[in-house]
């Protein structure tokens, strides 16, 4: 047997360490895991959303009315009722619904449809019943919204129909990812169990990966108590902990099994692994923090507490990794070793040095092709439009899609979505109304009908409320507008506007910059007066327009400090530059896939708008997930590179020796993260998909074919780092020598 030197570096020991107390490491683990759940459990989460959107023009119109008292600042729930026979009728049962609701908590005031003739559609056969809520929608409890729900649909009967709608309903209907973790994690340990050939060698990584997500889990919860994280954090966490859990112990895990190939025993081979492939993963791992916290740059709330949340999982997945598991490499390495047939390291990976042998010897036609694959994938992206989906892309089978269907029908698409538009001041206005405060309500899409506040108000500036109402009713790509709305105090005016076509429609997005940009602006300088577009619609076009606006800050912060950390492991100008721009084709070919699937409707999806937040979110995860596998192939070319000079030897052992583990590592996290498509909600859909796609090129197109090709034709040059940051830059080793 070939005696494996102890390595001596940081990692080694850690290993070290772990293996001699096996059982303290063991123990530790379980006691934290459980500790932090029965703490977490015992408090509860206080997940909640922030999308304040400060220095937007909704979020002005937003706190102006919240300040003023105006009805339009709250939170409201639409009971709409249809009977096509006509719902006179029905009257006793609808009055009846909205006198039990009334009595509802957190419920502030109700509407009857029948006290209001503009909630009757013309033909009679539609009305609906506004519930307001005495805070806004993401701040009423989900158990009193599904008492709101299910008191109402008491009434629904032979002919009768009851649906109920807006952002608190859609709220309370939002399910996890269900049964998508369950089926990744199975369809991981059947590509673990097929790789190894042995069950206890395929459990050992998922074993890992499901502490740690467990910890994770349980710390966020506590952790929603002091910072604010949205609460579609959780199945987000766990898509990514399980994919980035399983592939960071499966890079140490393979190493360790071929040093025990070469002939090592268990406990100096898991020394060996940790001492190399532990490196490369403490190295992946800070590239992944790195730019998921690039997302605190652009600014939003909902989205630095995920980032926060999805970076803490990242790093518990990997302090796991680091600890967790050469302890139970310490338990199981000798039965293990008995499922391992002895050979020489030259006898793996044969058909990927076929592979990269054939790359090799056509470079350049290898390298245009596959960037022409990735090309025609991205071009969709340029197309891409980011907003919110609305109740229309909800399931049939929920309440708040048939209520979105049955206000459309009667009401026309545009109520499910309508603007508000906020006037102050100007002629015959009353004084004392200051600046508009910052913060408040987001932009959760949704519908409200104009609920009208207390009559005899006094009325200010109604001569230029009168005079908005008239320019909005004569807009190109407005429907139909509501009657002057004053506030209780009279200093604030409001228009409920109903645009012609749906909230998530492009035409509905034009429209909220066309009256912003050229109805308005003439009208304020006629009057004097302050006009202001808001609600939930173009409070989601505001959200979808400041994070388009930021992501090229962001992408150029991530995109630096990733390129600089690879440039001072690697110590190359080339290698850094190549896996940004290779990082940034994958990432756009898997945004096109999503619009292609999910704004165009591909394989029968219902069309809308990508989430806002998706593009940002999964550039932040893919971009550090890439470059585990750029960090892991390259470093093996480059202690190749150094061990021998040979530059194509070194691009050819290189992906020979990892060109297994990152497929297998790829096609885990393919069918983990492919699994939350099954998931109910859009967004899981669209983050499942995006992330599968990304991982599926990237691994097969990416590392098999351009980046051998690229090697091969940057030639010794590829090591090539100016004198000048040679000197300024540090050297850091990530690869101890391989068994040979």
């Amino acid at each position: 047997m070939r005696p494996t030197p102890l390595p001596t570096g940081v990692f080694g020991r850690l290993a070290a360490w772990s293996q001699r107390h096996r059982w303290g490491a063991l123990l530790l683990w379980v006691l934290a895991v459980a500790v932090i759940t029965v703490a977490s459990q015992g408090v509860s989460s206080a997940y909640r959303n922030d999308f304040a959107l400060p220095g937007t023009e909704s979020q002005s119109a937003s706190d102006l009315l919240e300040r003023h008292g105006s009805a339009q600042a709250g939170g409201s729930v639409q009971i709409v009722f249809r009977d096509p026979d006509g719902l006179r009728d029905d009257r006793p049962a609808v009055e009846k619904t909205v006198v039990r609701v009334r009595e509802l908590p957190r419920v502030a005031d109700v509407s009857s449809p029948f006290a209001d003739g503009s909630a009757l559609s013309r033909d009679g056969t539609t009305g609906y019943a506004t519930v307001v809520l005495d805070a806004a929608s993401e701040d009423v409890p989900r158990e009193d919204v599904v008492r709101i729900i299910d008191t109402a649909r008491q009434q629904a009967g032979p002919g009768l129909t009851v649906a109920l709608g807006g952002d608190a309903v859609r709220g309370a209907q939002q399910e996890s990812g269900g049964a998508a973790e369950g089926a990744g994690l199975l369809a991981a340990l059947v590509v673990l169990v097929l790789l190894f050939g042995s069950f206890v060698a395929a459990a050992i990584p998922l074993l890992t990966a499901v502490f740690a997500v467990g910890g994770a889990v349980g710390l966020i919860a506590l952790a929603s108590h002091v910072f604010t994280i949205a609460d579609f954090t959780p199945p987000i966490m766990m898509l990514v902990g399980l994919g980035v859990g399983v592939d960071y112990a499966l890079l140490i895990f393979y190493r360790f099994r071929r040093e025990l190939v070469a002939g090592a025993a268990p406990q100096d081979a898991t020394r060996a692994a940790l001492d190399a492939a532990g490196r490369t993963v403490f190295c992946a791992g800070c590239t992944v923090i790195v730019a998921l916290l690039g997302l605190i740059a652009l600014g939003l709330g909902s989205l630095q507490g995920v980032a926060l949340a999805v970076a803490l999982t990242v790093l518990v997945t990997m302090a796991a990794s680091l600890t967790l598991l050469p302890a139970l490499l310490a338990f199981f390495g000798g039965r293990i070793r008995r499922t391992v047939r002895r050979r020489k390291p030259r006898e793996e990976g044969r058909r990927w040095r076929q592979l990269a042998s054939f790359v090799q010897r056509r470079p350049l036609p290898a390298l245009l092709a596959a960037v022409a694959v990735l090309l025609a994938f991205s071009a969709p992206a340029l197309g891409m439009r980011l907003g919110f989906a609305d109740a229309g892309n909800d399931p049939v089978s929920s309440t708040s899609r048939q209520a979105y269907d049955l206000l459309a029908k009667g009401f026309g698409p545009g109520f499910n979505g309508p603007l508000i538009a906020v006037s102050r001041g100007g002629e015959g206005a009353a004084e004392g109304d200051g600046g508009a405060a910052v913060g408040g309500a987001g932009p959760a899409v949704g519908g409200a009908g104009p609920a009208h506040n207390g009559a005899g108000a006094a009325v200010g500036g109604a001569g230029a409320a009168q005079q908005l109402r008239a320019a909005l009713s004569g807009a190109p790509g407005v429907a139909g507008v509501s009657p002057v709305l004053p506030s209780p105090d009279g200093a604030v005016s409001t228009v409920i506007v109903f645009p012609a076509g749906s909230p998530q429609d492009a035409d509905t997005a034009r429209l909220v910059h066309t009256l912003r940009a050229d109805v308005l602006p003439p009208l304020a300088g006629r009057t004097g007066a302050e006009y202001l577009i808001g609600g939930p619609t173009a409070a989601a076009q505001d959200f979808a327009d400041s994070v388009a606006d930021r992501i090229p800050l962001f992408v150029a912060l991530v995109v630096g400090l990733s390129t600089l950390l690879l440039m001072l492991v690697f110590r190359s100008l080339l290698i850094p530059l190549k896996a940004a721009l290779l990082n940034l084709l994958s990432i756009s070919a898997a945004l096109g896939v999503i619009t292609l699937v999910f704004q165009h409707g591909w394989f029968g999806v219902q069309p809308g708008p990508v989430e806002a937040f998706i593009p940002v979110m999964i550039f932040a995860i893919v971009f550090g997930l890439s470059m585990d596998y750029e960090v892991f192939l390259v470093a093996r070319m480059h202690e190749e590179w150094e061990r021998t000079g040979n530059h194509l030897h070194a691009v050819r052992e290189g992906l020979a020796a990892t060109g297994k583990v990152i497929t297998a590592a790829a096609a885990i996290m393919i069918v983990v993260f492919g699994a939350f498509v099954l998931s109910p909600g859009r967004m899981l859909q669209q983050f499942g998909l995006g992330l599968a796609v990304a991982i599926l090129l990237d691994a097969v197109v990416i590392r098999c074919l351009i980046v051998p090709a690229a090697m091969q034709l940057f030639g010794p040059r590829a090591w090539w780092l100016p004198g000048p940051l040679a000197r300024l830059l540090p050297k850091v080793t990530l690869e101890r020598p391989a068994p040979q």
